[in-house]
């Protein structure tokens, strides 16, 4: 890790200028706690990227749906290895969502990357169904919205067919799928080994849905066994997720609301002191920061806007930072500010 962040200040012009203001550098930053982690809202400040790209093959830029700073501005991350960013994100879906080892039919509540080219959301849910789906696939939704009555006409078909399915969403497309089967008085038994992967997102929803209900919901309405209903943490800053770990993929099996989040061995979470930015002892709450390795081509230490602990490097998500006292963000978030927004900015979804 120490390799990447040497790499990284040496390559990465914005990030090398943020470590030299925090008296941070490869002289002097001897363990990964040390190593200076970057805002999240500064990828739409500064051009967070290495100068070095590959010529064998494409970089991938995807783009945020803004965040709770800058609503008019959009976060922009340059994946300069987007073969690093497949095999990271493939592996752990293995390990977390297809442990064991079968193939589903794919429902996609969320667009594709043929419809949503700049969402890092639709590229890996793109990858999952190519990896691990038998071929029947329906992609039901369009950065319009969703098309619940042909989801539900798929979900009818392949129970008919005795073919178990997986279903790709956020919670608000998950949420709307469950609203109109209920408006609908529809109760589908999906065949067992059925699976949802919630990857969250509430916007447009008016009552959010929490995990508890998207998992009970999932159970009444579908025949989803709770264990088979599994959150994903992510973001398009960051290359590597972390999932639910539940009794079908851990030793765990806590309830829907108590459930921690696994990250791949290349994905170093902590948390740090929202004044400071200082690491707090394991266990004890803050905002969430991540070393990821994945992220080799931009920058991997990361700081999100998010409240959580860590614990024997499970991860448990206590909500958003922005009750939090904002003088250490804040000042994480002032040297790329005065940059101005990232160029090519457009809205996008995850």
């Amino acid at each position: 890790m120490l390799d990447v962040f040497r790499y990284q200040f040496d390559h990465v012009p914005p990030y090398r200028e943020y470590c030299i203001g925090r008296g941070a550098g490869p002289h002097n930053v001897r363990t990964v706690a040390e190593i200076p982690a970057v805002s999240t809202i500064a990828f739409k400040y500064a051009r967070m990227e290495s100068r070095e790209q590959p010529q064998s093959q494409p970089a991938l830029t995807f783009l945020t749906s803004g965040t709770t700073i800058g609503k008019n501005e959009r976060a922009r991350h340059l994946v300069v290895r987007p073969d690093i960013y497949r095999t990271s994100a493939l592996n752990h879906l293995r390990r977390m969502l297809f442990p064991d080892g079968r193939r589903l039919a794919m429902l996609a509540l969320h667009p594709t990357a043929d419809r949503m080219p700049e969402s890092s959301l639709s590229q890996m849910m793109t990858w999952c169904i190519e990896e691990f789906g038998t071929g029947e696939v329906a992609c039901t939704a369009t950065p319009r919205g969703v098309q619940a009555d042909d989801a539900i006409g798929f979900l009818r078909n392949r129970a008919a067919a005795g073919e178990p399915v997986c279903i790709l969403g956020t919670t608000a497309s998950i949420a709307l799928l469950f609203t109109s089967m209920r408006s609908n008085r529809i109760e589908i038994a999906l065949p067992a080994g059925s699976r949802i992967m919630d990857t969250g997102g509430a916007k447009g929803q008016a009552v959010p849905l929490s995990l508890d209900e998207v998992v009970a919901e999932a159970s009444r309405m579908l025949g989803v066994e709770p264990s088979l209903v599994i959150n994903e943490y992510g973001m398009t800053e960051m290359c590597s997720q972390l999932y639910d770990a539940t009794a079908f993929n851990s030793p765990h099996d806590p309830p829907a609301g108590r459930r921690m989040k696994l990250a791949p061995p290349w994905l170093r979470p902590a948390t740090l002191d929202p004044v400071t930015l200082a690491p707090v002892e394991e266990g004890r709450a803050g905002i969430l920061s991540f070393f990821d390795l994945a992220n080799v081509g931009s920058v991997s230490a990361l700081m999100t806007e998010d409240f959580g602990v860590v614990r024997g490097g499970a991860v448990g998500i206590i909500g958003r930072a922005a009750a939090a006292d904002p003088r250490g963000c804040a000042l994480a978030i002032e040297a790329f500010a005065i940059r101005g927004p990232a160029a090519d900015s457009r809205p996008i979804l995850r």
